[in-house]
């Protein structure tokens, strides 16, 4: 009799047990998915990798009811395929991929827009190299990655050297193969940006021809959306603007830690990452029709050079504040 006792003891006990976990499970699936899911896609280093360290804005987000999940991404492409696809929410992405993708279709809006890069954008050669200027890569062999703001860098700097874009041989790859070509002396000049441009400075004592500097390229973050979801979701792209720019602001003050922040991210030494964060300055804010302006130069230099087939009309697609 006590034997059955104890054993209807011990099964009431293992039932009770397992329910309050249950119930605990069931409480937190319900807390969890009570949360509104919001997929970033980001690239190593760039301002949404920074949040994403820092921390801070996901729980700020949590406070209003969304759940962000962050998804690196190796380059531009993969991060839009990501976008069409429907797989993130959002991408940061540098000043020619929205551009290219408008052209060829693609219903994006441009949700934020950071501020200018250009002192970490240029053009480099060898420390023997006899190539003194951009006017001297006339018949040279330069490195760009396609796509990319690489690409509208070196076209803008050649037109105002007064060369045209068949005065040189564009060798198109990717950054981290032209790092390597550049460093075998395979090409004349890389079309390159930090931190690949820092590394070089840094490592192979690489001169710069010209940065973006003086209206050549402002090779800006954006953060963009697909059109049909930044309609039904005006709320949580300001919260996300709204936290990336304390975030930012955050950065500038706080050079040393975003250094450390940045080495972690990257696998760089600090003398790199250091030369890479002190040319420039971190924000993330609302369009306006300054920004749409340069967006748009890169539109009109790429459909006159023929790499893109369509006309844009870059203000289509971007909600602009007037500051």
């Amino acid at each position: 009799m006590k034997r059955k006792i104890k054993k209807w003891l011990l099964v009431f006990l293992l039932f009770f047990t397992v329910g309050i976990a249950t119930y605990g499970y069931q409480q937190t699936s319900a807390s969890e998915s009570g949360l509104k899911k919001i997929v970033v896609g980001y690239q190593k280093g760039d301002p949404i990798d920074i949040s994403k360290a820092r921390g801070v804005l996901a729980k700020k987000m949590k406070a209003k009811g969304y759940q962000v999940v962050f998804k690196e991404f190796q380059d531009g492409t993969a991060l839009m395929t990501a976008l069409k696809s429907g797989s993130i929410n959002y991408a940061r992405l540098g000043d020619t991929p929205p551009v290219t993708a408008q052209a060829s279709g693609v219903k994006l809006t441009y949700i934020a827009a950071g501020s200018s890069k250009a002192n970490g954008s240029g053009i480099l050669v060898s420390s023997s190299s006899s190539i003194k200027s951009v006017a001297d890569l006339k018949g040279k062999r330069v490195a760009y990655t396609k796509g990319t703001s690489s690409q509208y860098l070196l076209l803008s700097a050649l037109k105002k050297a007064g060369l045209s874009a068949s005065d040189i041989k564009w060798v198109n790859m990717d950054q981290s193969s032209a790092s390597v070509a550049f460093a075998k002396g395979k090409v004349d000049a890389w079309a390159t940006w930090d931190p690949y441009m820092a590394q070089a400075e840094v490592q192979q004592n690489a001169k710069v021809l010209t940065t973006g500097a003086g209206g050549i390229s402002y090779n800006r973050d954006f953060l963009v959306a697909m059109s049909s979801f930044a309609k039904k979701n005006t709320a949580v792209s300001g919260y996300l603007t709204k936290y990336l720019s304390e975030d930012m602001d955050w950065a500038n003050t706080h050079k040393t830690k975003l250094v450390k922040i940045l080495m972690k991210s990257l696998n760089l030494s600090k003398k790199v990452v250091t030369k890479m964060v002190n040319r420039r300055s971190y924000s993330m804010g609302a369009m306006t029709t300054k920004i749409v302006k340069q967006q748009q130069a890169i539109a009109d230099t790429f459909y006159k050079a023929d790499l893109i087939k369509q006309e844009v009309k870059v203000a289509k697609i971007a909600t602009v504040s007037q500051h």
